[in-house]
Formats: structure tokens, sequence, C-alpha cells
């Protein structure tokens, strides 16, 4: 068989083995075995040397157009396999517009901050306003301006964070209601919640370190503490139900006098008598009192002209009792278990 006739047998019959390559890898395969370094071509390139000289030219002529034929029907049928694996890559990753769509899973609010909107939007609605101040607050209107002053034995009740020998963070936000009167002119009248966060050294099933208050005040003339109680108790039947009932118990605050604890009908027995309530039928929730000569007074408000009332709630408290919930600890765990029963 002449050189000729054994370059066209080679070039057929790489073709046909290229046409009929299903696969990258495929190609790859027989590029190697056709056009690689021990492939028939380079056999045949090699063994230039033994044809005649006269032959050379025209045999060179055929190799390189076998090779060149090779190398584009390669090029040729690597793109078609390219668009096939593309197509077939298409349709199978292909969404269905039909399923309905995967929604990320939402946050939603925790159950003090769900608390705490509360309380505002009930105090909002019998129109009081809302007044926040700073959690750190120098030792005057966190205590003395307040009716507590630096030798008071009630100070050891609010063993606090002190930063420096005058400021603090705050035990309470009563704060800010001195600040409040003390901002307007004397005897303005004020009708105002101070919400947010205040700070003890205490922890324990029912206390924290960091807890959250809404403290309210109004001052104006002619005030008793029967609007205290009618006030009161619409914010109670707002947030525990028009069933709950409420009494006032004697007790002592130093910026109130008279002052009183303010208990609730148990929201869990309904009054009956459990092991929540200790079987009393009563819950406390909240203290206040008249507003106290002095801590008018040093606000610039006539005492004699103007008084008022005071009440102050724990947040914290307030959650615990309209969720049914036994350990304060677990507002600040962040244990989603518990968190999320509030979405």
């Amino acid at each position: 068989m002449s050189m000729k006739e054994m370059l066209l047998e080679l070039k057929e019959k790489a073709l046909a083995d290229l046409e009929a390559a299903a696969s990258s890898q495929e190609l790859q395969d027989l590029k190697v075995k056709y056009l690689g370094r021990k492939g028939p071509m380079t056999e045949i390139l090699r063994g230039m040397g033994k044809v005649p000289a006269e032959e050379r030219p025209k045999i060179g002529e055929i190799v390189n157009q076998v090779k060149q034929t090779l190398e584009q029907c390669l090029k040729d049928r690597t793109e078609i396999l390219r668009a096939e694996a593309l197509k077939a890559k298409i349709a199978n990753d292909k969404v269905d517009i039909t399923l309905p769509g995967r929604k990320p899973a939402g946050g939603h609010l925790h159950p003090i901050t769900l608390t705490n909107r509360e309380i505002k939007k009930i105090f909002m609605h019998m129109g009081f306003d809302v007044i926040e101040g700073p959690e750190i607050d120098n030792d005057y209107f966190n205590f003395e301006a307040l009716n507590l002053p630096k030798d008071h034995p009630a100070r050891d009740m609010q063993d606090t964070f002190y930063i420096t020998d005058n400021f603090l963070l705050r035990t309470q936000t009563s704060g800010v209601q001195a600040r409040t009167m003390q901002s307007k002119e004397p005897n303005t009248p004020i009708r105002m919640i101070s919400p947010g966060a205040v700070y003890r050294n205490d922890y324990d099933a029912t206390h924290s370190p960091m807890f959250h208050q809404v403290e309210g005040l109004v001052v104006d003339k002619n005030i008793s503490l029967a609007d205290l109680k009618g006030t009161l108790e619409t914010f109670c039947k707002e947030m525990f139900g028009s069933s709950v009932k409420i009494r006032l118990r004697p007790s002592y605050f130093p910026f109130t006098e008279p002052s009183c604890e303010v208990d609730i009908s148990c929201v869990i027995c309904g009054g009956k008598g459990c092991n929540v309530c200790k079987h009393s039928g009563w819950l406390e929730i909240l203290g206040a009192g008249e507003v106290h000569p002095n801590v008018l007074e040093m606000s610039g408000y006539d005492s004699k002209v103007m008084n008022g009332y005071a009440f102050g709630m724990g947040v914290e408290r307030i959650a615990m009792l309209k969720y049914g919930i036994d350990d304060l600890r677990l507002f600040f765990e962040n244990d989603l278990r518990f968190i999320r029963q509030f979405r």
C-alpha cells in the first residue's frame, strides 16, 4: 500500500471515530490516538526520510491536508458536544414556575418588645406622652430629685452599678419624670410615661440585672387616688381582659405619699386561688401613689397648687403574667425554642 493510500485510509477511519465520539473525554482520547506524539500521523512524518525525494512534496502536502482536516473535525465536534451538554444542563436545571415559592424564614419581635409596645399603645390611647431619657444618669436625677438623699436607707433596696461616684446605670426610669418637670415652666400639667431599660444588682428566677420599666406621671390640679385607680384599672382590663379586677394595698415608696401596691385578680385561676397566686387569688403587678410634695417642690412645682400620681411597672413582670412564663431569665437566654413561640 502506497503512502498516499495509507494517509487516505487513516483519514477516513479517524473522521469516522471523531463523528462517533459522544463525549469530550472520547474526543480527547482520539486526539491523542491520531495526532499525539505516538500516533500514526507522527509516525508518518518521522518516516518522510524514506520517501523518494521526488515524491516528498506531494506526500507532505497530503499529510498536512489530512492533519488540518482532522484538527478541524476535532474542533467542530468539540463545539457540537459542548452545545449539546449545555442544552441538556438547561433542560435538567429547569425551574418549574408552577411550584409555590420557598419563603425565607422571617424574624419576629421579642416578647418584651411586644409587651412594651402594647403598654405604650394603651397609655397613648389614654392621652399619655411617651418620653425617654438616658440610661446612664447622675445621682441627682436617679435619687435626690426623687426624694432619696444620699443618706436615705431606701437606696439600699436599689443596689446598682456605679460608673463614677456621681454617674450610674439608672435603677428606674423615674429620673425621666424629674427631668421632664424641670424642663417645663413651673406648674405645667404633665401626662407622660417613661419606658426603658434599668439596671440593678440582682439575678434570680424573678429578677435580672437588666430589665425594663414603664413609669407614669400625671401632674395637674385636683388629682386624686381615684384618678390613679381609674387609670390603672383601664390599663389592666386592656392588657389582661375585661374580667380582671384590681386592688390597692398600702405600701411605701420614697417619691410617693400615700403609696400603694397594685394587685390584679389572678389571670391563671380567675381569682379562685392556685399555686401561681399562692392561693390568694391576687397577683402583684406594680407600685403607685400620690406624688410626694418634696418631689414636686424640687422640680419647681408648687405642691399647694399642683398634685399628681405616679406608677411604675416592670415590663418583664407584665409579660410573664400575660404569657404564663414562670422564669424571667428565659427572656435573656436567647433559647430559640422559647423565642419562636411568639411569632
